[in-house]
């Protein structure tokens, strides 16, 4: 039987999509390290510049290596197009500065990250988007919330740092019949354990920073989605700048290689860790979609091939509690970044959601109790003892 018309398949596509070798015939990706490049002649020059004529032109909008890195995460997204960024946060604002303009309006969850929120509420407000926040998994609300400027559904599924989950397809269904666009923040599950696009978004957007690179390396964003759309984007990472350097994308490159095998790693510790906080007497509450417990583990059974690598837990006792049980551990990393093979803890409601007022923390429901654990790949044994010694610190 020919095989010649197979699509490859999500481990091929992770180590050998993008890349075209150079005539020096490298095996692995090269990393292109210039900041410009030379044409044959001026007439040459001016048809790169003008886009009559494909070729590199100047690395903050073309670079060989960068490009390998966008069309191999389009590759595994299932999307026509990708661009990179500085950042996942230059991601969100390029998106935003792309596909929107003064007096649009924006629907997002009240289930967000602390700094999306502020662009959000603060800068894209500056601008003249005004945004308005709903309970992540209400559909009613959503839909309640939409103006005839209404332009674009922004949604962290699963969210930081609750893991709260939307009905993907149902909230496409939804923006789409009323000609909204769809984005998908997929930094959690990643393109191994999600697929937005397939469930009818219109964009995926990557914190690469996290388990894209997936060892705390380096920091980097990217957009999914149809060409049309990511062509618009692409124009403001040209014409700003917010722009992914070739070392980061290369890094980026060797992470994707391994995404599958350490997101299915990450997921087996989690769970594993997150039945094992249920037991504890000291928690108020667990929130990791992986637990049957959870209220939408059906939802994420449905929509995720995979529950990620994220969890966090609520402590008798407040901010001091959860401080204490902090700093008591020895093995887990107090920093909040997340995403990479050692684990990590912080406090959301002073750290990533720190800048919240209190009123949004309430609705965010960011309680001063609740902490957040990035489920590394240490010995799932060790990672108990140390959060042992947490509560511990407790009694």
């Amino acid at each position: 039987m020919s095989n010649e018309h197979s699509t490859p398949k999500f481990d091929t596509l992770a180590v050998r999509a993008g890349n075209i070798r150079s005539d020096h015939g490298e095996h692995s990706e090269a990393l292109f390290l210039t900041s410009s490049y030379v044409f044959a002649s001026a007439e040459e020059a001016a048809a790169r510049f003008d886009g009559s004529k494909p070729g590199n032109v100047y690395s903050r909008y073309t670079n060989p290596t960068v490009r390998c890195f966008e069309e191999r995460l389009a590759a595994l997204e299932g999307g026509e197009k990708a661009v990179a960024t500085s950042s996942g946060m230059a991601a969100i604002l390029s998106t935003v500065l792309g596909l929107l303009k003064s007096g649009d309006a924006i629907v997002t969850s009240q289930s967000l990250f602390g700094t999306s929120n502020v662009l959000f509420s603060k800068y894209a407000h500056n601008f003249g988007v005004s945004t308005t926040f709903v309970p992540l998994s209400d559909l009613s609300a959503w839909e309640a919330a939409i103006t005839p400027t209404t332009k674009l559904f922004f949604v962290e599924s699963p969210s930081n740092p609750l893991g709260e989950l939307v009905d993907i397809a149902a909230l496409a269904t939804l923006a789409h019949k009323h000609g909204i666009l769809l984005a998908v923040d997929n930094c959690f599950c990643t393109p191994a354990q999600q697929l937005p696009l397939a469930l009818g978004a219109d964009l995926v957007i990557h914190s690469a920073t996290k388990y894209i690179d997936g060892q705390g390396r380096t920091l980097g964003g990217a957009v999914v989605g149809s060409a049309s759309l990511v062509d618009e984007i692409n124009g403001v990472v040209r014409t700003c700048g917010p722009t992914m350097s070739p070392f980061n994308a290369w890094v980026f490159l060797k992470g994707l290689e391994t995404l599958r095998i350490r997101m299915a790693a990450h997921t087996q510790n989690a769970l594993a860790l997150a039945q094992w906080l249920e037991q504890q007497p000291s928690v108020l509450a667990v929130h990791y979609t992986g637990l049957k417990s959870h209220p939408q583990h059906e939802l994420a059974c449905r929509q995720q091939s995979g529950f990620g690598g994220v969890l966090s837990f609520e402590v008798e006792g407040g901010r001091e509690a959860a401080w204490r049980f902090m700093n008591a551990t020895q093995l887990l990393s107090i920093t909040a970044n997340l995403g990479d093979t050692k684990s990590t803890i912080t406090h959301p409601g002073s750290t990533t959601h720190g800048r919240l007022s209190p009123e949004a923390k309430v609705l965010a429901r960011i309680s001063e109790g609740l902490i957040r654990i990035a489920v590394g790949l240490e010995d799932i044994d060790d990672l108990k003892a140390d959060c042992a010694r947490g509560f511990a610190a407790l009694a």
